[in-house]
């Protein structure tokens, strides 16, 4: 061992070396590739810390300045991967180590840069540091080690193909060690494949898991199990916590249901972004927070302190998640408990998961109120400030208390403060843990027939409840149920076959239009055994489906026997084809040279379409004057009618379409008025009245002198305006007679 690595393991408070930190560093295995198992919580990181030492360190103590990487160590989690390069930023503190991690969620650009600074050990999750080989910003030439940290984990997260991408990369005279809790298949099957000559290390006791763990499995009823949870919380009150589930939505219903009972909680999920999953951890190891609500994500390589109890809210699908989540627990010489909630209808699953960890379960009920209240009641009695001496700071208060109240009365002042600290528990119904009991013998029974089989679609799930509700009765009430292609039949114990068929009515017809009857014996399928199992391999292919599938021929050794040779089949000569000759066909004449194509029109017995002849243009009748009085119009611009014609949407005008006669716009504007219509013109009332000096008013202004706008009439002519009006109008205004004495109308504002 280097000494730069020993002064930081006596400088951090090491005295001794755990069993798998012992192993990867025995002299024997140095320079070799390693396949190690280890349960966890043994030190897996400082072990392979340690076993890299003289790898990375060569002949030397310290580190080079920093340039190209010279270890990789990869963790499945964001998490781990922070938490490994903790633990080797002070174990190669000494050595003058320059770290460098790149892990998805992070700010790739800041990882960039720091890799072109440079960096002696890189610690990476698979996809981020694939992504980083693949754009150039990390060289691995200089790789001399190489590091999976719970690489069963990395596998089981669909790692595998990053995991073989990258080490295609490094360089093949490398070291490469494999650190994991278990070695399944898969783990050996890559070992072989990307080590050479590994060394198998194993630590793992062979009678027992998890020594330092006290495994619990607590029966609860099927609606208690977030109440269990809160009972056993409060039952051992540890300084650390967590609290494992299996969904996010699981996670987010506990931790709020925590945080509504007082519980100083923190989420850790995949829904979370790594700033927030980071704050969750420090503030557990801060002691901000005493319970961790987590999915398992935090159940790979998370090191809380003074984590004691872990708590399956639910039920992990295999033993492996299992052992993974409670070895956060019993780490470095602690004891700890993991804690199984297991309602009715689990507990099957629970046993079997717990045989193939080959785990002793202590069975019992989860902590009820009374037997936390008790837990409570020794913590109290038992807590050293009843030994701690008064302090003087505190001696006035103290001797004012004493004056003023009895010791009963300050004792239950004690009891009620410590209990304001705490949550009450909650009351828990009892957990049945018998075995369900075998049914008895059916005894005496009377049979009926139903008008109904299978053709008539009758099923037994279908057909239970409604004799049930017809006739009164309830299951244990009804036996044998045999149902044929066209008709049923249905055992009924014989204490209640008189009550049934009263139930039923005289026509014992029941729902659906099934009719029953009463039978003297038993029908011929009463002694119908029932249908053995047959595996599908005996009943043949499954409905609608393909042929089982039928191995190929192998070996004894299990390998695909050899292919025969294919050099008898002849291979394709594309020269055998006869090419195509272009010169075969005929060219086409020029376009020039040929006749132009004529189409004829297809006949019609429709005849031609004839435009209609443009109608002569006529002048307007002359105008005549209007000398009667007529009313006022009631004109309102607003009820135009619209303007005929296509609408806008119809698209561009043909013009070249004769079929609608067109008025053609004269040009100047309107048509001039014909000059004899200006010289007949009658002069109005209001022209005559101004001839005889009865109206003052100026021609062209209204009343009070204020002259018109353009196109108003000069008399007292109450038409149509002749013009649009100049600037603004005015509002409905009428005209005064002779002597101008009606005044004008205010305009509508």
């Amino acid at each position: 061992m280097k000494q730069s690595l020993a002064d930081a393991l006596t400088q951090r408070g090491y005295e001794t070396l755990t069993p798998v930190q012992e192993a990867v560093t025995d002299p024997a295995l140095e320079g070799q590739d390693l396949l190690v198992s280890a349960q966890t919580g043994s030190g897996k990181t400082v072990g392979f810390g340690l076993a890299l030492g003289s790898t990375l360190l060569g002949d030397g103590e310290s580190f080079d300045p920093a340039n190209a990487p010279l270890a990789l160590v990869i963790a499945p989690t964001r998490e781990l991967a922070m938490q490994v390069k903790r633990e080797l930023a002070w174990l190669y503190e000494k050595a003058g180590v320059v770290m460098a991690s790149c892990v998805g969620g992070m700010d790739m650009r800041d990882e960039r840069r720091a890799l072109d600074r440079g960096a002696h050990i890189v610690v990476a999750t698979p996809g981020r540091l694939r992504d980083h080989i693949m754009r150039g910003s990390i060289n691995l030439e200089s790789i001399r080690g190489v590091v999976l940290d719970e690489a069963d984990e990395m596998l089981d997260l669909g790692f595998r193909d990053d995991l073989e991408y990258i080490l295609g990369e490094c360089p093949e005279d490398r070291r490469t060690l494999m650190f994991s809790a278990t070695v399944p298949k898969s783990i050996a099957g890559l070992a072989q494949k990307y080590q050479r000559n590994a060394q198998r290390v194993t630590t793992l006791s062979g009678t027992s898991q998890h020594a330092d763990i006290e495994y619990r499995a607590m029966s609860v009823a099927n609606h208690d199990g977030e109440s269990a949870i809160i009972n056993t919380l409060r039952f051992f009150e540890a300084p650390n916590a967590i609290v494992f589930c299996n969904t996010r939505a699981m996670v987010n219903r506990i931790t709020t249901r925590l945080s509504n009972r007082g519980f100083s909680v923190v989420a850790l999920s995949g829904e979370l972004t790594q700033a927030e999953r980071s704050h969750a951890l420090q503030a557990m190891r801060d002691g901000r927070a005493r319970v961790c609500v987590a999915t398992d994500v935090a159940a790979r390589g998370i090191d809380l302190p003074n984590l004691d109890l872990v708590v399956h809210a639910e039920l992990p699908s295999n033993h492996e998640t299992l052992l993974h989540r409670s070895g956060r627990t019993g780490r470095a010489g602690r004891k700890g408990v993991s804690a199984l909630i297991v309602t009715a209808k689990v507990r099957s699953k629970a046993t079997r998961i717990l045989k193939m960890a080959q785990l002793e379960a202590t069975w019992g009920e989860a902590p009820s109120a009374d037997a936390v209240r008790a837990q409570d009641e020794a913590r109290l009695l038992a807590d050293p400030m009843w030994y701690e001496p008064i302090e003087e700071s505190e001696a006035g208060l103290v001797a004012k208390l004493a004056e003023m109240y009895t010791p009963e009365q300050l004792a239950a002042a004690t009891v009620r403060v410590l209990a304001q600290r705490y949550t009450a528990p909650e009351d828990l119904s009892a957990a049945t843990n018998e075995a369900p009991k075998p049914r008895q013998a059916f005894g005496p029974s009377v049979w009926f027939s139903v008008s109904g089989g299978r053709n008539q679609g009758v099923e037994v799930r279908r057909l239970l409840p409604i004799l049930c509700k017809a006739g009164d009765v309830t299951k244990d009430d009804l036996g044998a149920i045999r149902i044929s292609d066209d008709a049923s039949y249905v055992e009924i114990l014989q204490s209640s076959a008189d009550s049934f068929a009263a139930a039923l009515g005289n026509d014992m017809t029941v729902e659906g239009g099934l009719k029953l009857e009463r039978l003297a014996t038993p029908p011929a399928e009463a002694n119908r055994p029932k249908p053995a199992y047959k595996p599908r391999d005996d009943r043949g292919p499954a409905k609608g489906g393909k042929p089982p599938y039928k191995a190929k021929d192998r070996d004894a050794g299990g390998e695909r026997a050899p292919r025969p040779p294919r050099d008898d089949k002849p291979k394709k000569q594309w020269d055998d084809k006869p090419k195509k000759q272009w010169d075969d066909k005929p060219r086409a004449e020029p376009a020039l040279s040929r006749a132009p194509e004529t189409h004829a029109a297809p006949k019609s017995d429709k005849p031609a379409y004839k435009s209609a002849s443009k109608p002569e243009y006529k002048a307007k009748a002359e105008y005549k004057g209007n000398t009667d009085p007529k009313p006022k119009s009631d004109y309102n611009p607003d009820d135009k009618p619209a303007r005929k014609g296509p609408p806008k949407s119809a698209g561009p005008i043909d013009w070249n379409d004769t079929s609608t006669p067109r008025r053609k716009k004269p040009k100047g504007g309107k048509p001039a008025t014909p000059h004899s219509a200006h010289k007949k013109k009658p002069r109005s009332t209001m022209d005559n009245a101004r001839a005889d000096g009865a109206v003052t008013t100026p021609r062209g202004a209204g009343a009070g002198g204020k002259p018109k706008g353009k196109g108003a009439p000069a008399g007292g002519f109450k038409g149509k305006p002749a013009g649009k009006p100049a600037g603004k109008p005015a509002g409905k205004r009428g005209f005064a007679g002779p002597g101008g004495s009606q005044p004008p109308r205010k305009p509508r504002g």
